[in-house]
């Protein structure tokens, strides 16, 4: 066969790989039962080869989870070697330190066979509403109080499902059934790839994956070494602030770039605390070298080879680096900022390819409370829910920031319609927050504001896990900061940014999501993007005279065009 024939079979086959997979995380969507992985895509779906090598990821998915799952299925082979695997084995754990940072992330790895041979590994990770102990919330003390651990163990062994688990599983959480029919399709999911998997090895004549799977991370390793090495050579080191739980956290990164090579240092970052907002070094890699990425090689596959040269590390005993049995059930308020520190040292390096920092940190919104009685003098049964919303995105180099965009961590918003029917909540207000995103010569992506309250109103408690409430994304080059986040009761009543707290009977919970932060002079804005601005409701006209300096003399309501003039400036 002629290399050029030889490249374009290697392209097909690549181009039915990442189909297969996408197949895995739709079939997921489609027959998992909790919101956050049928709604909202808070999964990862992959393929591995037998050395553990991440192949091919779904698109739909997050860094936090794939990224993590491309560090931990080694583990899964430690524990339980291909040559022991049987057709109907599946793998299971949930254990933050080999995977994907919490407990709430429960990662499932099975075996595909062809022609009676393991020839791949099919991974999923997702997140689980509800695993027991305190919630998804930062109030935990430690890891024992967070839920319930899995180990490494099997969930099914050559086909009989780990009843023992299962039963566990179910007597520690508030949801059973929704947790139990998320599990299971876990495997509904893996099954569907693997035999995907062996029709296509079929297809193409192909005993195993050795051939495409060495091709395709050579190629993305050279193209990411390359895409590196254009890069200048020196020490960048950033520092960002942010809001932590009882006091603020400092986040210190130094960006090393040497030939095509790459590392990221967080020396000089502050030390774990005894709330759940740590993070372990999985995870700090995986939103890390997400942040890389997203500026040196965007249009590289994700897979090992892609992710083999960025070198990441973090002090032993930091937030970034936390060690058992320290908490960590909320995360990702920490692990999502990590692009912002990363981006602060690449804009040192190469500043007209890199945004400005955005929210950044997803504002989840973990509810809890009763079902309404039934009339017989009992209390209704209990409730977890969860929905989704996102801030905005910094400024781009070229581009104004997204609007109520989930930038780093990729999940969609749940429809309200939906998350309505799955708990007895009413979402009264979903809509994007004006004048939240910073000014500027592009300016920053617009937060949202979202009011909930129970259907009947009575009371209910939230898990508040909320950051950039105190310290907003910060602007560069002369563009100006984003919007603090607020969170409030309906009556006024200012809440606490993270921890459980209770919303009184016949109260609305209120969130002011914060907005991104605006790239180059305000005074540089074409006037007549301030008027689109303007007439989408994305800006005031008292904000465009205040921030841009320019007065808009009527607004537009009989039809007429508002009349734009810039103001004089002083020296």
């Amino acid at each position: 066969m002629s290399t050029a024939l030889g490249e374009l079979r290697m392209q097909v086959i690549w181009t039915r790989m990442i189909s297969i997979v996408e197949e895995q995380a739709q079939t997921l969507m489609r027959t998992a039962f909790s919101t956050t992985v049928r709604d909202a895509g808070d999964l990862s779906a992959a393929l591995f080869d037998l050395q553990g090598r991440l192949v091919a990821e779904a698109v739909t998915g997050t860094p936090g989870h794939v990224n993590s799952m491309a560090e931990g299925v080694r583990h899964f082979l430690a524990r339980f070697p291909v040559e022991t695997m049987k057709p109907g084995d599946h793998f299971i754990t949930n254990d933050p330190w080999l995977t994907a940072g919490h407990l709430h992330d429960v990662t499932v790895v099975s075996p595909a066979f062809h022609q009676g041979r393991v020839v791949g590994l099919f991974g999923v990770c997702c997140h689980q509403v509800d695993i027991g102990g305190l919630g998804q919330g930062p109030d935990g003390r430690s890891i024992y109080e967070e839920g319930l651990q899995i180990p490494l163990m099997k969930l099914a062994d050559a086909g009989r499902v780990n009843q023992d688990l299962l039963d566990i599983l179910c007597q520690n959480v508030r949801t059973p059934v929704q947790v139990k029919g998320d599990v299971l399709s876990y495997i509904t999911s893996n099954e569907a790839a693997a035999r995907r998997l062996s029709s296509m090895l079929a297809e193409f004549v192909m005993a195993d994956l050795t051939e495409v799977a060495d091709y395709i991370i050579a190629r993305s390793l050279s193209a990411t070494r390359a895409e590196i090495a254009k890069l200048p050579d020196g020490k960048w080191t950033s520092t960002l602030v942010i809001d932590g739980y009882d006091k603020p956290v400092t986040l210190v990164g130094t960006l090393t770039i040497d030939g095509d090579s790459l590392t990221m240092d967080y020396e000089g970052t502050d030390p774990c605390l005894p709330r759940g907002i740590n993070v372990v070094l999985n995870y700090c890699r995986a939103y890390t070298v997400f942040g890389l990425r997203c500026v040196i090689s965007p249009d590289v596959p994700n897979n090992f080879g892609a992710l083999e040269p960025f070198r990441v590390t973090a002090p032993e005993g930091s937030i970034l680096n936390v060690q058992r049995p320290w908490p960590v059930a909320a995360r990702h308020v920490i692990g999502q900022m990590l692009p912002d520190v990363v981006f602060g040292c690449l804009s040192q390096a190469i500043p007209d390819r890199v945004p400005a920092e955005g929210s950044s940190c997803l504002w989840s919104v973990q509810l809890r409370g009763r079902l309404p009685a039934q009339g017989n003098g009992r209390e209704g049964d209990p409730f977890d829910a969860i929905f989704f919303n996102s801030g905005g995105s910094g400024a781009r180099p070229g581009q104004d920031g997204l609007s109520g965009t989930a930038f780093p961590s990729g999940v969609r918003a749940m429809p309200v319609e939906v998350t309505e029917s799955a708990a007895p909540i009413v979402i009264w207000r979903k809509q994007l927050r004006t004048d939240s995103g910073g000014p500027g010569e592009r300016r920053g992506g617009l937060g949202q504001t979202v009011e909930v309250a129970m259907r009947d109103g009575s009371s209910f408690e939230v898990l508040a896990m909320f950051e950039r409430v105190e310290r907003p994304a910060k602007g560069r080059d002369g563009g100006r900061d984003g919007a603090a986040g607020l969170v409030r009761t309906s009556g006024g009543k200012p809440m606490r940014a993270k921890g459980l707290q209770t919303i009184p009977a016949g109260e609305r919970l209120v969130l002011e999501i914060p907005g991104g932060a605006g790239l180059g002079d305000p005074a540089a804005r074409d006037p007549a993007k301030i008027r689109q601005d303007i007439d989408e409701g994305m800006i005031s006209p008292e904000a465009a005279r205040r921030d841009y300096r320019l007065d808009v003399g009527h607004l537009d309501i009989d039809g007429e065009e508002p009349e734009i003039r810039i103001e004089a400036r002083s020296s």
